[in-house]
């Protein structure tokens, strides 16, 4: 499933954008402040933002340098067309003007969450001696091949293609269990410590840590 954070301090904007998005199938983030948009970002992952220029504490401008990685549509009442050239040529993917056509942003959405996960699918993942073949399908760490169930795989791709994120339990389900109908709440910490065991066994060392209550993430290599 994928996610769409809403950075928006509009309440009636943003309730509007949540209610379209989930029926569309997508999984809505809501912050109401620049400040609160990173430390939201700082915790999840969303594959894509719908940011908000006019923002109480940090402004949109001050938010957009700071979101890498994640496509970003401004959608902002500010019409100035030199602004919007800014914006575009510092890092958003789309600029959308309010009041906008529901239809159209939807539409806009689901381009640049098509093109992004295009773009973000390298075929060869690598952090420190640990390295992923999306093409062939597999996974060594140092120089031993490691062999991984389905599911196992699933789980290191994702956590690889977010090497600083913490990815959350719930991460973890809304992104691959469309894939992986054999990893559910009840068992995805089997699937995570046999992954971790696999890779420790390989590579003589721990790649994964948990952050207690949170989720878990790679070590720093």
């Amino acid at each position: 499933m994928k996610s769409v954070l809403i950075i928006d301090d509009d309440l009636h904007i943003g309730n509007l954008l949540e209610e379209a998005l989930s029926r569309e199938g997508y999984r809505v983030l809501r912050a109401y402040s620049g400040t609160e948009s990173l430390l939201l970002l700082s915790q999840e992952r969303p594959d894509l933002v719908l940011l908000d220029l006019m923002l109480p504490g940090l402004e949109g401008e001050e938010v957009l340098p700071r979101i890498q990685g994640i496509p970003v549509i401004i959608v902002s009442a500010k019409i100035d067309i030199d602004h919007k050239v800014d914006l575009l040529l510092g890092g958003a993917v789309d600029y959308v003007t309010k009041p906008f056509h529901l239809k159209e942003l939807l539409a806009r959405v689901a381009v640049h969450l098509r093109n992004a996960s295009v773009l973000q699918d390298p075929a060869l993942l690598s952090h420190g001696d640990l390295t992923l073949d999306t093409a062939a399908h597999t996974v060594s760490a140092g120089a031993a091949q490691v062999r991984l169930t389905r599911t196992e795989y699933a789980l290191l791709k994702l956590l690889m293609q977010n090497p600083t994120q913490v990815i959350t339990k719930s991460q973890f389900l809304d992104r691959i269990c469309q894939d992986t109908p054999d990893c559910t709440e009840s068992s995805l910490k089997m699937h995570i410590s046999n992954l971790r065991r696999k890779l420790r066994e390989a590579g003589g060392k721990d790649y994964i840590e948990a952050v207690w209550g949170i989720g878990f993430k790679l070590q720093s290599p």
